[in-house]
């Protein structure tokens, strides 16, 4: 099944380009036209309307370089040459307090420029005309001092501009006004307020920072005072040493602490001497003993007993005691040693710890007092320095070139404006056309018709100057070379060779909605078939609305349906009407089910009846949205012509009808563009062809 939502030529999400200029090519008449209207307006505005505005310029430099008249940091620094610096000065000479400074020095709270409560109110604006609309009289609210001033500066603002030039520290200041006197005014007075401005922060700094050095010196001098008071007051109360001395007791008592441990070290020793002799006595181990003692003495007693020398036992076991009470004695002289040096090391640390602690108290006082006495002679030094600064100060910038008075205005640029309103108009006539194009939900061009279908349109119907429907046949037969008969010619010939291997025999007439000339179309068609000498029966397929009356004048009672009902035959119900020259076979209001006539058998034996009767029959069904009479008689016919009316009908409805007929498997052989407005077309660009072929054609 086609895709009847989206065209065939291009994606959902592209655009086709050469449609939208082909669009502007078409309403060029239109975009031409609003160019002018916009040039138009453009110089009126500027000539009539317009406030001219001139602009002067005056020039300031950042001094980045200053005089040293003497060595002396300044409380202000100079300002640097980075770019932080410079754009925090642009925004300086726009700041609210210097542009306060510049409105009081010029009064300009009185300029009516500036301030609009001295403006008259104009019929124009807002306020006019709702005064002019209320007819209020009444005074208006009383506005405060503070708020007009705001008010005065904000304005004020918005008339001056600076700019750093580029690669440079040269500030441009830039006033536009109504004025060219008041403009150079303007300049020259912010920039003179900006240098002045610098010097009065230098000066009132320098004043502030001498007011509180002189304070502070003060602070510090009693500080420094009460610090060297300290340190003598300390000094007079305690008995201090030198810190020399402190080391060597430092040095005493490290030598007492190593004694202390060699003796505990001997005291350990002896008495683990002592109880492992008396393990050697009790076993009367006397090689043991030897070893433990290493005394001659002992070893030669003991050769002496293993030589059997007489009384060598007790002389042994006499040595043997002389051993143990030596032994006992060196150990007991080494704990004696260990108190006496322990109380010797506390009384040494004592006095350390004491000796420690006033030289370290007094040595912080000392430190004190130094420290006090540089911070007060670098702020004594500074307040010297400041106290010199207060007469040498500079500004950090200078006046390059002061601005001039205009010679003329610099806005509005009549040619520049003039030319942008041509553009502007052109341009919103441009808009509007492509968003009509873009918006446009109907068919203006067989291409289009067919580019959305995919189905071949295979007339291009124009609309039939004809006052009433009954005028239809009348136009056709007095301008048989009129446009509209040409087209009907086209439609024939196109919808006979559609199909060469078929004989196209029962024509099928249908549209979307009611009012698309399917009808009048059906009525041309069998006219035009019926100048070929061929036998044609128009058949009125809508047994709801008859409007084959308001086409012909037709007496007979019975139709369609008296026929399929066997009350009359075919021949008693059809009308031979000579200026159509075709016979007509009108339809009857009747309460029967439309849907149960078309699918009986007694319908498909009237249309072999006549097929066999005529060379062409052409049957005018309603709309296929209104009702399913088309999808049902559709079934039987040898080609569908599917009328679209030009630039009404919408694409919903055209896929929708397609679509409906399509889902009970009926092929439509062609679409008819109908109604074609040939003015319209021209309005949008598209009766190129028809104006070509006029010539050709007697409407």
């Amino acid at each position: 099944m086609r895709d009847l939502e989206n065209p065939t030529t291009l994606p959902d999400d592209e655009v086709d380009i050469s449609a939208l200029l082909q669009t502007l090519w078409n309403g060029k008449f239109w975009i031409v036209l609003a160019a002018l209207i916009g040039l138009a307006l453009g110089g009126y505005y500027t000539l009539r309307i317009a406030t001219p505005y001139y602009t002067a310029t005056s020039v300031v430099m950042l001094e980045s370089r200053q005089e040293q008249v003497v060595d002396i940091e300044s409380v202000v620094t100079g300002l640097g040459g980075d770019q932080l610096t410079i754009n925090t000065e642009v925004e300086v000479l726009q700041s609210r307090g210097l542009i306060r400074k510049l409105v009081d020095e010029l009064g300009l709270i009185d300029d009516p420029e500036f301030n609009g409560y001295l403006q008259e109110p104009s019929r124009f604006s807002i306020g006019g005309v709702i005064g002019l609309v209320l007819g209020s009289d009444d005074d208006p609210e009383p506005v405060s001092e503070e708020t007009i001033l705001n008010g005065v500066v904000n304005n004020v603002l918005g008339t001056i501009s600076v700019a750093n030039v580029r690669q440079s520290y040269v500030f441009q200041i830039t006033a536009v006004t109504q004025s060219p006197e008041k403009s150079a005014l303007i300049a020259n007075t912010l920039a003179d307020l900006y240098i002045l401005d610098q010097l009065e922060a230098k000066f009132q700094a320098t004043e502030q920072a001498t007011e509180w050095l002189s304070g502070r010196v003060s602070e510090l001098q009693a500080a420094l005072e009460n610090a060297v008071g300290a340190v003598k007051d300390f000094n007079a109360e305690t008995d201090l040493i030198s810190p020399e001395t402190l080391s060597l007791l430092n040095r005493q008592l490290k030598e007492q602490r190593d004694r202390l441990t060699d003796i505990r070290a001997a005291q350990v020793a002896a008495q683990g001497q002592l109880t492992t002799l008396n393990a050697a006595i009790s076993t009367n181990d006397l090689t043991e003993i030897a070893r433990i003692a290493e005394d001659r003495t002992f070893d030669r007693l003991l050769t002496a007993q293993a030589n059997g020398q007489e009384g060598a036992e007790a002389a042994i076991a006499t040595r043997i005691d002389q051993i143990r009470t030596r032994i006992s004695q060196e150990e007991a002289r080494a704990r004696q040693q260990i108190a006496t040096l322990t109380t010797a090391i506390a009384e040494l640390e004592n006095q350390i710890t004491r000796q420690s602690a006033d030289l370290v108290t007094l040595q912080q006082l000392e430190r004190e007092a130094e420290a006090s006495r540089l911070i007060y002679e670098f702020f004594l030094n500074r307040l010297k320095e400041t106290s010199v600064q207060q007469g040498i100060q500079q500004a950090d910038s200078r006046v390059l070139s002061r601005a001039v008075i205009p010679g003329g205005p610099s806005a509005p640029r009549h040619s520049v404006f003039m030319m942008i309103s041509l553009v502007m108009g052109g341009l919103l006539a441009s808009a509007g056309l492509i968003i009509r194009e873009l918006l446009q939900n109907t068919f203006r061009t067989a291409e289009d018709l067919e580019s959305h279908t995919g189905i071949t349109v295979m007339g291009q119907i124009p609309q039939i100057p004809a006052r009433h429907r009954r005028g239809v046949l009348d136009y056709l037969s007095e301008k048989p070379t009129s446009a509209a008969s040409e087209a009907i010619r086209n439609l024939r010939t196109s919808l006979l060779l559609s199909n060469m291997d078929q004989t196209t025999q029962i024509i099928m007439s249908t549209s979307s909605v009611p009012g698309e000339g399917k009808t009048t179309q059906s009525i041309a068609l069998a006219q035009n078939l019926s100048g070929l000498g061929k036998k044609v029966l128009l058949v009125e397929g809508d047994i709801r609305r008859r409007v084959f009356s308001e086409y012909f004048s037709i007496d007979k009672d019975h139709g369609l349906l008296a026929v399929l009902a066997g009350d009359v035959t075919l021949d008693e119900a059809i009308t031979h009407n000579d200026q159509l020259g075709a016979d007509i076979l009108t339809g009857e209001k009747s309460n029967i089910n439309a849907t149960d006539v078309f699918s009986s058998q007694r319908f498909k034996d009237l249309l072999r009846d006549m097929r066999a009767q005529y060379d062409y029959v052409i049957i005018d069904t309603p709309p296929v949205l209104a009702v399913p009479d088309a999808r049902v008689i559709g079934q039987w016919v040898d080609a569908i012509l599917y009328t679209v009316k030009w630039d009404e009908t919408s694409r919903q409805q055209v896929s929708e009808g397609l679509r409906s007929l399509e889902s009970v498997n009926i092929r439509v052989s062609g679409l008819v563009l109908g109604q074609i407005n040939l003015r319209g077309m021209r309005r949008y660009g598209y009766g190129k062809g028809y104006k070509d072929y006029q010539g050709y054609y007697d409407n």
